[in-house]
């Protein structure tokens, strides 16, 4: 027997897929921007190391040759006093691309969820590169106030991951002292223990990440707000966790089926290499399109149990059940009419009487 929540699953799920298939363009819009990311580190990194490569004398035939390269670095003071404005270029430039990098992918995501989230709201409409930009240049800056928040509390997360494995290493340590299998043993439990609780706050931490990006996109919150109600819809909604982790399962084991058949086609002789670069372009492109589609299925769920989708069924049901303004008008004309008629009626009666 099917639950309602395993229903509201497959439904959920469903309105994913047809959401992306209806927005197919955002597959593209994704690909775009890898490749643009791709010919930005060449343009933006790739000049000034090649400018401080021919300073610095190397000979670019012989760059796989590491020894030569080192060989140019046996002095790192010297060449930093010598061409200090050529390291601080270098480095600008890195950071320059990391930051175009990080400001395109905000604002691509911050697109691909408006998209989604318009979608959800009019579902007659299409995809159209007018609303995928107006809704970058809205949530861009939300996004980028919200991703520090998530930063935030992955780093804290981390930190706190630490404290603990530094914890089991000491208890270990002090355990090794007094016999060394209870030591293995100690070591392997509390490292499992560990591993699995990882996992499990990792899993909350991203459930948390999309599940606000979703009231961000949808409700229209702000970066701390967004996150805040994301950790009370999860505390109030718990399913909703299960359907990340389902969706997310589901995202790794097909991304790893892929990868796992057609790995052995990159030993086949001559055409090896040319089927690789074609598998790796189509997993990629499968890659997209099923992260989309997991955004949409978790955006879709909290629309429909948070933003306000059962609400407006209901509301849609009580207004087909009540009589609308038009047939009540005509209902109220058709009561006048008799009324009138059964009083044109009376005076015909009164001769024959």
């Amino acid at each position: 027997m099917v639950s309602e929540r395993d229903m509201r699953y497959s439904e959920a799920i469903k309105n994913g897929f047809q959401i992306i298939n209806k927005s197919w363009q955002l597959v593209l819009i994704q690909i775009a921007a890898l490749f643009v990311s791709f010919m930005g580190f060449f343009v933006i990194v790739g000049f000034p190391l090649a400018i401080a490569f021919i300073i610095f004398g190397l000979d670019f035939t012989e760059i796989p040759r590491f020894h030569d390269v080192l060989r140019a670095f046996h002095e790192p003071s010297a060449l930093l006093s010598q061409y200090f404005w050529l390291v601080i270029l270098v480095l600008t430039s890195a950071l320059l691309y990391v930051l175009a990098v990080f400001s395109l992918g905000v604002f691509v995501f911050g697109g691909s969820i408006g998209v989604i989230s318009h979608s959800m709201r009019e579902r007659t409409e299409g995809f159209s590169m007018k609303l995928f930009l107006s809704q970058g240049k809205r949530l861009f800056f939300p996004l980028v106030g919200f991703t520090s928040v998530m930063g935030m509390i992955f780093v804290a997360l981390a930190f706190v991951l630490g404290l603990f494995g530094g914890a089991i290493a000491a208890l270990v340590s002090l355990a090794r002292e007094q016999e060394a299998t209870l030591a293995l043993f100690l070591g392997i439990f509390f490292s499992l223990i560990l591993l699995l609780v990882g996992l499990i706050l990792i899993l909350i931490a991203l459930a948390v990440t999309l599940y606000g990006a979703a009231a961000l996109a949808i409700e229209g919150y702000g970066p701390v707000r967004s996150t805040q109600a994301s950790l009370r819809y999860l505390y109030k909604h718990a399913e909703a966790f299960y359907l990340y982790c389902i969706a997310f399962g589901g995202y790794i084991i097909i991304s790893f089926l892929v990868f796992f058949l057609g790995y052995p086609l990159k030993f086949i002789p001559l055409i090896g290499p040319l089927f690789t670069v074609v598998l790796q372009f189509t997993i990629h492109v499968g890659q997209s399109y099923l992260g989309l589609v997991m955004l949409a299925t978790i955006f879709w769920y909290y629309f429909m149990t948070e933003g306000g989708l059962g609400e407006d069924s209901n509301a849609l049901k009580t207004a087909d059940s009540l009589p609308t303004s038009e047939n009540s008008t005509q209902q109220k004309d058709i009561s006048e009419s008799q009324a009138h008629g059964q009083e044109e009626a009376l005076p015909e009666k009164g001769p024959q009487e």
